[in-house]
């Protein structure tokens, strides 16, 4: 897209949505949203640059290597997490029977790793997103 208005718009509320989209993925376990809503979100800013923009700067932006790096790195993170339940002797992704710190009841750290998890839900999420609409473009 050739157009100053979308390109200068963009330029101006892109911070904001990964801002929300990051907001949005590390208070999930407090409020509506989490890993996957919040990936979204995030995602969502990275396409309207690469609409805005063209392909070759959003590739620019968020480089294939660099998604592919997050994708694995999330769906690892959330095995590792998971895992460490089983480890301890208990079920996948058990929280408070391994021994993980809870917090008190409605603060940010109060939900122990559910945030980790949410996290890694999210970079998974964005990442996988990005790809898909980044392979899609080079296909035409």
């Amino acid at each position: 897209m050739n157009d100053l208005f979308v390109r200068v718009t963009t330029r101006m509320i892109l911070p904001f949505i990964q801002t929300y989209g990051l907001y949005v993925i590390l208070h999930g376990h407090l409020s509506p949203g989490g890993g996957f809503s919040g990936g979204a979100i995030f995602a969502a800013s990275i396409v309207l640059y690469t609409i805005a923009f063209g392909l070759k700067p959003g590739q620019k932006r968020m480089p294939h290597k660099v998604t592919s790096k997050l994708e694995s790195g999330g769906i690892l993170l959330y095995m590792t997490i998971g895992l460490i339940g089983i480890i301890l002797g208990q079920q996948f992704l058990t929280n408070i029977d391994v021994g993980f710190p809870i917090g008190t009841l409605g603060s940010l750290l109060s939900a122990g790793f559910i945030p980790i998890v949410t996290f890694a839900i999210g970079l998974k999420v964005m990442s996988t997103v990005v790809t898909l609409f980044h392979t899609m473009l080079e296909e035409e």
